[in-house]
């Protein structure tokens, strides 16, 4: 399996592109700085790097001179920041690509396959631009949520929490794992007493009766998990 090093410090942004991406048969491991992207890059191999630009702790820039020290992994840049000298800057040391934000989902797998083809790797499995879970539809990539085709207003944290309960549907989910999955969202520790609150106001925007929740289900004494019964698309 490909698998992806993904650098990037916008975690609505990060969870829509990586679900996507693992949708497309890709093994890929997140990052949100740089710190921890050269831990992950010591201890893991990896295919190909996406690689955002501007970073909390350093630049994107800085990360790809140090790989290129030693290897000639691919490398594709993701950045707001789409002026001739950057793009340039960014290929003369040694970048295989450049994308610019807001990503296009079908645009940044095809050049990822590109890059990879030109290595010798390909990957064949036909992109999926939504993710579909009975009457909710979901545009990863535009933060975009609907309920009966209707857009539902959800928050980041909403948001990321709905995103982490599909994939693991039917799974039941510990409190504290959700926590530690949410910490940090923007900028904010989230405890055990707000983690409730957003389960209840998630369930008021997308279940019909939030008293016989169809969607997300309460494991006494564990969690919640996605409901299994619901069907795809």
């Amino acid at each position: 399996m490909i698998k992806i090093l993904f650098v990037e410090d916008d975690l609505p942004l990060a969870l829509g592109i990586e679900y996507t991406l693992k949708q497309e048969g890709f093994d890929v491991i997140h990052a949100k700085n740089l710190e921890e992207a050269r831990e992950k890059y010591k201890s893991l191999d990896f295919n190909i790097i996406l690689l955002d630009v501007m970073l909390p702790d350093g630049s994107g820039y800085d990360f790809c001179r140090e790989i290129r020290k030693e290897s000639e992994v691919p490398i594709i840049f993701m950045t707001a920041c789409d002026e001739e000298v950057n793009v340039v800057l960014g290929l003369d040391m040694g970048g295989d690509d450049y994308v610019t934000k807001p990503i296009r989902v079908k645009e940044l797998i095809s050049r990822i396959n590109a890059v990879l083809r030109r290595k010798g790797i390909t990957n064949t499995k036909s992109s999926e631009e939504i993710i579909k879970t009975g009457n909710i539809l979901i545009e990863p990539l535009k933060y975009k949520v609907y309920k009966n085709g209707l857009n539902i207003d959800l928050t980041a944290i909403e948001y990321k929490l709905l995103l982490i309960l599909i994939k693991n549907k039917g799974n039941a989910i510990e409190r504290v794992t959700l926590l530690e999955k949410l910490w940090d969202v923007d900028g904010n520790f989230v405890d055990g007493n707000s983690l409730t609150v957003y389960i209840k106001r998630l369930r008021e925007k997308i279940e019909d009766d939030i008293k016989n929740p169809q969607y997300i289900e309460t494991v006494r004494g564990i969690g919640y998990r996605w409901a299994e019964r619901i069907v795809e698309g």
